[in-house]
């Protein structure tokens, strides 16, 4: 996804909280960011996962010092620590003195946020969650927004809190959408509010609020509801003890993190990298890729064609039926994927004896070396001749059939290296 940054215009409303409680539950690997102007908190409430005090000089300061020379995205996991319960912090600023010190480097801190999510590295990718505080016109943290996906605003169900949440929205919209008021409905960044109020009656409550927001076209709407539960923003803060997952405010910011993900994750979904084109007609042979298996597909981009070794000439195809209901289906080649819904035939090729076993037998299947055949007529195998290697089915015996002449056994193709073929012999079969 990408950076999600949350606010308040007035007075304590809970944004660290709130933003404490999102990065915990949040779906994908999260980094919450502290961003306020004034300094953090957590340095304050929260340890770190060894028992001791987060180290303050770690954070955002110490990231300052290297965006000077340039920032990349993946610089942010040098400058974040971990918390008791596992959640990786950016420590903010020790007072508001020290904000002075980022003057010039918002834009570059809130493109180093941005683009974090679509890291080339999986490993390394994330959605950041910055926590701004209070914010004003002059407020150097509002150079981040730009850079957001969402904005979320954070107030309570006072009267005055609610007021003042209108024309904070109007405000941004102006500044981060033009000088007209509302904005298309998926004009990034998107503007939305949580509201804390009461668990009783608070679907009403926060449906009046947003009907109040839509007439007066701030360009923002409710996004959920903030369970106003102080006991457990305690035990969020470490202050309390208690089971925080089963707590009104823990219960409520999971509702508002699927909600999220439901109306915006698709938009906010990053995208695939353009895969690589074959040459041209005509053109020069590309690089060759190095023998040995081939590296395993990556989660969310499609396959692209299969590359052929020099090497080694190409198997014919195997010949599939159907697979059986509730079944994989399986590859008639060795050492390759099989392809779903679909199971080989097990025919033998001629000069290669039948294939035993299997998931239609609950064993897995193993090939029996075939003798080799001399030239001329073959004679019938003696009747009673009892199947070997048919596990549970014991006492049936082989159907005898004419044999036809066999044709000359081919010569066998020259298997791929770290295929997997193997071969038994006759002893092996039984």
């Amino acid at each position: 996804m990408a950076l999600i940054a949350l606010a308040a215009d007035k007075g304590a409303p809970g944004v660290t909280t709130a933003a404490v409680a999102l990065s915990a539950v949040w779906p994908r690997r999260a980094l919450l960011a502290e961003m306020d102007t004034a300094g953090g908190d957590l340095v304050y409430r929260s340890p770190a996962a060894n028992g001791r005090p987060l180290d303050p000089n770690t954070g955002l300061l110490s990231l300052a010092a290297t965006a000077r020379r340039g920032l990349a995205a993946e610089q942010l996991w040098d400058h974040s620590q971990r918390l008791s319960g596992g959640l990786e912090v950016l420590v903010g600023l020790g007072n508001a003195e020290q904000s002075a010190g980022l003057a010039g480097q918002w834009d570059t801190l809130g493109r180093a946020f941005a683009t974090l999510a679509d890291s080339p590295h999986p490993q390394l990718a994330a959605d950041v969650i910055a926590d701004c505080g209070r914010i004003g016109p002059e407020t150097a943290s509002v150079a981040l927004f730009p850079h957001a996906a969402l904005v979320l605003l954070v107030a309570r169900d006072e009267p005055e809190q609610i007021a003042r949440v209108r024309d904070r929205a109007l405000a941004l919209t102006a500044r981060l959408h033009g000088a007209g008021r509302g904005m298309a409905p998926l004009a990034q960044p998107m503007l939305g509010v949580l509201l804390v109020c009461q668990a009783q009656g608070a679907a009403k409550v926060a449906g009046q609020v947003n009907d109040m927001l839509v007439a007066s076209r701030a360009g923002a709407q409710i996004v959920g509801v903030l369970a106003h539960d102080p006991m457990g923003a305690e035990q969020l803060a470490g202050r309390r003890r208690g089971r925080v997952e089963r707590s009104l405010l823990v219960r409520s910011v999971r509702k508002i993190a699927t909600d999220i993900h439901q109306q915006y994750g698709a938009a906010w979904a990053p995208t695939a990298p353009p895969q690589q084109q074959p040459p041209a007609a005509g053109g020069g042979q590309g690089p060759l890729r190095a023998q040995g298996p081939a590296p395993a597909p990556v989660a969310g981009q499609p396959a692209g064609p299969a590359e052929t070794l020099p090497s080694a000439p190409t198997p014919p195809p195997a010949t599939e039926r159907p697979g059986h209901p509730g079944q994989p289906g399986q590859s008639g080649q060795p050492g390759q994927p099989g392809q779903p819904g679909s199971v080989p035939d097990r025919t033998p090729p001629p000069g290669q004896g039948p294939s035993y076993g299997g998931p239609e037998y609950g064993a897995p299947g193993r090939q029996a070396a075939a003798p080799p055949q001399a030239a001329g007529p073959q004679p019938a195998p003696p009747r009673g001749e009892s199947a070997r290697g048919l596990k549970g089915f014991r006492g049936r015996r082989r159907p005898t059939a004419p044999q036809p002449a066999p044709a000359p056994a081919p010569t066998p193709p020259v298997p791929l290296p770290g295929s997997g073929e193997r071969t038994r012999d006759e002893g092996a079969a039984s």
